[in-house]
């Protein structure tokens, strides 16, 4: 199912996404849902089948959001940029998207992706823009897995206290540009 099927569905999601950005995953639960839109949990069900395929909608909505924001990371750069301009780019634009939505930055990069609930060619188009900076797939892999592993151990509070990220990250990058 799609969001642009409905207004009310996409009243829905994005009711979703605020109780999850506000209260965290414990506090996403179909019955704080409908209390948040004014509506008895049970009536939910006529617009999701479960928790699944709501969290499914909001995987959804995250890639459009933060695929946006990867695409605007790298059109304002020349298209002749080097590699490591565009990778800076990105990083940025990753890491301050992961630190403003920690909760919706987990949803989406914690545990198995459900692709098959996902609209067809939208994993490809939010991933786009990293491809194309980092030259071939393997090198995007490789960019993610780093941007990754930063911000989930910056957004989990492993890093020592005073630790430099920013020379962290200008690394990384200088490593793989």
């Amino acid at each position: 199912m799609s969001v642009e099927s409905s207004p009310r569905l996409a009243e829905i999601v994005e009711a979703a996404r605020e109780l999850l950005e506000s209260e965290g995953p414990g506090g996403l639960t179909m019955r704080a849902l409908g209390d948040r839109l004014g509506m008895r949990a049970p009536s939910l069900y006529k617009h999701v089948a479960d928790k699944d395929e709501l969290e499914a909608l909001l995987i959804a909505e995250a890639f459009r959001r933060w695929g946006a924001v990867m695409h605007e990371a790298l059109a304002g750069l020349p298209g002749r940029a080097p590699r490591k301009a565009k990778l800076a780019s990105l990083a940025r634009a990753y890491r301050a998207w992961a630190q403003a939505h920690p909760h919706l930055y987990r949803l989406v990069t914690g545990g198995p992706l459900p692709r098959e609930r996902l609209p067809d060619g939208l994993e490809a188009w939010a991933a786009q823009p990293i491809t194309r900076a980092a030259g071939s797939e393997a090198r995007a892999r490789a960019a993610w897995a780093f941007a990754h592993g930063m911000t989930i151990l910056e957004l989990d509070g492993r890093f020592p206290p005073g630790a430099d990220l920013d020379t962290a990250w200008d690394a990384g990058i200088s490593a793989l540009g």
